[in-house]
């Protein structure tokens, strides 16, 4: 009994001792990848790009107040994380950093005040960016954007996640490698695409699984989870690889698109995704989202077609809705018939859905997505697709689409059997295969959109 009690004492201190390394440790920050003269300058624009390149921001703009000065609450596992003031305040902002701060914030996670920061910041994505890059990014928010006072509301997580030296050892553990990109052996636009992929875009912090201490899993192309599949605030991000990959079954002229405009034939933007084109992707160059779209259809060795220069050119264009296609016929055959002993499912359908998605199921290109295929719609977790159907969704206007797209939401009009009956159906029809709704599941995602309005109501 005695040895059992002096090895527990021992385990006890270990963990005290290791606890205070983690706190009281000399933080080494991570060097700059690239050298560069003391005396650099990037040319003018390109700090204002890589901002909309990395899409700071969507995370870093309140709703309802002013650019990049913080105050978005960030929905987490461990519970609501405020994005920070990057503006140029020298009391609430990042006025006072150096460059080395504003490296070790975007490379190794720790801020300005040597605070660690909590990793809806995607430090594990932006290592990977070119120190030419990131002077670019600082001394744009340092000389032109504005200063703007705003006090944010301090994150306040519970035990133990509100003890931030602990970030130290999740970090030992999250970032592998250099912190330096890792070019795939390819062209110099399939490049350009890996680095804008793996590094400012963070495609990987949404498109990337979490591993069980909630890193991600795969954050370059040589990690064999790299892009297959994740959940980002109750939002399904699908996979971008794999045998399952929708969006492999699109042209990466479409992939472009989709990319610029948050539509194409096949699909829209919605959740975060809208906000990524709305803030940053809408705003790259062609050459860029080409870039990337050849990237995404390449990068496990797939030959890929030549792409048009301009991406989304204006119309006029003509798009005409497609016919149901073999898979789809029995489903299209169904709701023409419109016959009085139709599953609930299919009713439901023809009043509510029919008149925009049709009965193919098709839709219409570039304004309302197809349903047989779907990855929302086919996605293991139904969760995003019932909230879509309850809540509705958007589309964003863009430069090259300025046309705001909506869908209204139907939880004033449907029970929560009626909607599981609809995304059940849905689920199933036109060749598609995936587990039905329950009235139980929509009841949850029913109360999950009621409490997260609640806090908006009371303001």
């Amino acid at each position: 009994m005695k040895k059992i009690l002096s090895i527990l004492i021992a385990l006890i201190v270990l963990g005290i001792v290791a606890a205070l390394a983690l706190a009281y440790a000399p933080f080494k920050p991570t060097p700059a990848n690239e050298t560069l003269a003391a005396d650099w300058k990037a040319e003018p624009g390109r700090g204002e790009y890589v901002m909309r390149a990395g899409d700071c921001m969507a995370c870093h703009t309140a709703n309802g107040g002013e650019s990049m000065a913080g105050g978005r609450g960030i929905e987490s596992p461990l519970g609501t994380i405020w994005s920070s003031n990057i503006t140029p305040d020298k009391e609430t902002g990042i006025g006072n950093w150096t460059l080395d701060q504003f490296r070790a914030a975007m490379v190794d996670g720790v801020g300005g005040h040597g605070q660690q920061l909590y990793p809806a910041m995607p430090y594990e994505n932006y290592r990977f960016m070119a120190e030419s890059d990131l002077r670019a990014l600082y001394d744009y928010i340092q000389t032109e954007v504005k200063p703007v006072k705003n006090e944010v509301q301090a994150t306040s997580l519970t035990f133990p996640f509100n003890m931030r030296f602990g970030l130290r050892a999740w970090n030992w553990l999250a970032l592998s490698g250099e912190a330096k990109f890792k070019p795939m052996a390819g062209d110099e636009q399939q490049i350009r695409g890996q680095y804008l992929v793996e590094g400012a875009g963070h495609c990987a912090a949404c498109h990337s699984p979490r591993t069980t201490f909630m890193a991600q899993d795969g954050t370059r192309l040589s990690d064999a989870s790299f892009l297959t599949g994740g959940m980002v605030d109750e939002w399904t991000a699908p996979a971008l690889r794999g045998k399952d990959a929708r969006v492999q079954r699109w042209t990466a002229e479409e992939i472009a698109a989709y990319l610029a405009t948050g539509r194409n034939a096949h699909a829209v933007a919605n959740g975060e995704m809208a906000l990524v084109v709305e803030h940053s992707m809408q705003y790259m160059t062609d050459a860029d989202l080409n870039a990337m779209a050849v990237f995404l259809k390449s990068m496990d060795g797939q030959p890929v077609e030549a792409v048009p220069a301009k991406v989304a050119a204006a119309g006029p264009r003509s798009m005409p809705a497609l016919p149901a296609d073999e898979a789809g016929k029995a489903t299209a055959t169904l709701l023409t018939s419109a016959s009085p002993d139709m599953p609930v499912g299919a009713r439901l359908y023809l009043d509510n859905c029919a008149a925009c998605h049709f009965v193919s199921g098709k839709g219409a290109p570039e304004i309302f997505p197809e349903l047989q295929g779907n990855a929302m719609v086919l996605g293991k977790d139904a969760n995003p697709f019932v909230s879509v159907i309850l809540n509705g969704t958007s589309v964003p206007s863009t430069s090259r689409r300025p046309m705001h797209l909506a869908m209204q939401g139907y939880a004033d009009r449907l029970t929560d059997e009626e909607v599981a009956q609809l995304a059940s159906f849905i689920r199933n029809g036109w060749g598609n295969k995936a587990s039905n709704v329950s009235a139980s599941d929509v009841s949850k995602v029913r109360k999950h959109t009621q409490a997260a309005a609640a806090p908006e109501r009371a303001q």
